[in-house]
């Protein structure tokens, strides 16, 4: 395996700019992303609504994108890359994180994948490396499309540092998951961890040059990526390991990252290093070893996680998950969007999120519009904290259209079965 190095640094919003600069060059992205291939900034939106810790912040893309034009990188060969779920509107959640912001300041490219993209099959993409995933083959035994222009792009990954249902922690590894699978992706929850290690081997075939940006200045604990408890927590990390960032996100939550069976079974194959007694860390070394104490994603559940689990590896496995694979599937979409959107964050958000609003990334948020940039950061934030406009009654309504939408676009439906990206190309 080769050497595995994760840099972290501590940040704030006056030095955020600078920090992430030297981040990057802590992480020596450069020797990773060739600047003669188009590079994807692959954006995470886990919640078209602004939640903090869900989805990639402004600051993150601005300290990329910033970073990279500096250091010489075509303008004209970087761009926004979006995927969909049928669940969470990405043109809506680009507009309420502020990710469009940025994209549209720097005049890049955005890319939305299910938008007219061309889509080719796994084998034609990766060969015999096909035959060794540990369960797509089983998951999708008609094999399944990933997008054609992946091939040979660079790709940086920009999760944040929160917890999930499904994988404990969420990351790198998993923020390749929505662009590598078409709709039908929910087919792989029961087993994910598998899952996330061949979906590493693809990119690692199929990329120029995988490397991963990861925010932690708002960090999720809880029943994530979405219904969490917000933290501010004021550390960035980078690595063009993504075994190893996600291990160095897992230690400061608080678990051990050999416990997770995605962080594992990819040290196991050599995808990359797990094992953080093998890892080099970079930059601030002493904040690699806080532990948040984190509760974790089980401790607290809400009734929609508690369900999926009895779904997925419970006992409604067998009476109910067959409907998932049906025409009757959009029932699963609809009440996602129903306990998310139409209760519980018009109603229980608002609570959750207001001690991280008013901190110096909440108001930072606030005023994104506004404030004024210099070479290091953001020096003047505003005294306001963040208000949240779509909570209660705007919240409930837009959740409405949301539901209309993941009905509309549900791949398992007859009406939207042309709409497929795997109608698209060979």
């Amino acid at each position: 395996m080769s050497h595995s190095k994760v840099a972290i640094l501590r940040t704030q919003p006056s030095t955020v700019l600078e920090d992430y600069r030297r981040l990057l060059h802590l992480a020596e992205y450069q020797e990773t992303v060739d600047p003669s291939a188009d590079t994807a900034l692959k954006i995470n939106i886990s919640w078209h609504f602004f939640y903090p810790g869900s989805s990639t912040t402004p600051w993150q893309m601005e300290g990329v994108i910033r970073t990279m034009l500096d250091d010489g990188y075509d303008r004209d060969l970087i761009h926004a890359c979006h995927n969909r779920t049928v669940v969470i509107d990405a043109r809506l959640g680009e507009r309420e994180n502020k990710q469009v912001n940025v994209v549209e300041e720097h005049g890049l490219r955005n890319v939305h994948l299910y938008e007219g993209e061309e889509w080719m099959t796994v084998r034609e993409a990766v060969g015999d490396l096909a035959d060794d995933f540990l369960v797509l083959n089983d998951v999708y035994p008609k094999g399944f499309h990933i997008p054609k222009r992946f091939l040979g792009e660079n790709i940086i990954h920009m999760p944040t540092v929160k917890t999930h249902v499904f994988t404990t922690t969420t990351g790198a590894m998993k923020n390749a998951f929505g662009g590598l699978l078409n709709e039908h992706r929910h087919w792989t929850h029961p087993v994910i961890h598998e899952t996330l290690v061949d979906l590493l081997m693809i990119q690692k075939k199929i990329h120029k040059g995988v490397f991963a940006v990861m925010d932690g200045t708002f960090a999720g604990d809880g029943p994530g990526p979405r219904c969490m408890i917000p933290h501010a927590k004021n550390v960035i990390l980078a690595s063009s390991d993504q075994v190893a960032i996600d291990a160095v996100a897992a230690r400061l939550m608080g678990f051990d990252p050999l416990e997770l069976l995605f962080i594992r079974r990819a040290h196991e194959l050599g995808l990359g290093c797990g094992d953080l007694k093998d890892v080099e860390i970079v930059g601030d070394e002493d904040a690699a070893t806080e532990k948040w104490g984190f509760v974790g994603p089980f401790r607290k559940m809400t009734f929609a996680s508690r369900m999926q689990h009895k779904i997925y590896w419970g006992p409604l496995k067998k009476p109910i998950e067959w409907s998932l694979k049906t025409v009757l599937a959009p029932w699963a979409y609809i009440a996602s969007v129903l306990y998310h959107d139409t209760f519980w964050y018009p109603f229980k958000a608002k609570k959750q999120m207001r001690e991280v609003l008013s901190s110096p990334w909440g108001r930072l948020f606030k005023n994104w519009e506004t404030v004024k940039a210099d070479e290091k950061g953001y020096p003047e934030v505003g005294d306001d904290s963040a208000e949240i406009k779509r909570t209660g009654l705007k919240a409930f309504l837009t959740s409405l259209g949301i539901l209309w939408t993941c009905f509309r676009e549900a791949p398992d439906l007859f009406f939207s079965r042309n709409k497929k990206p795997d109608a698209v190309g060979s």
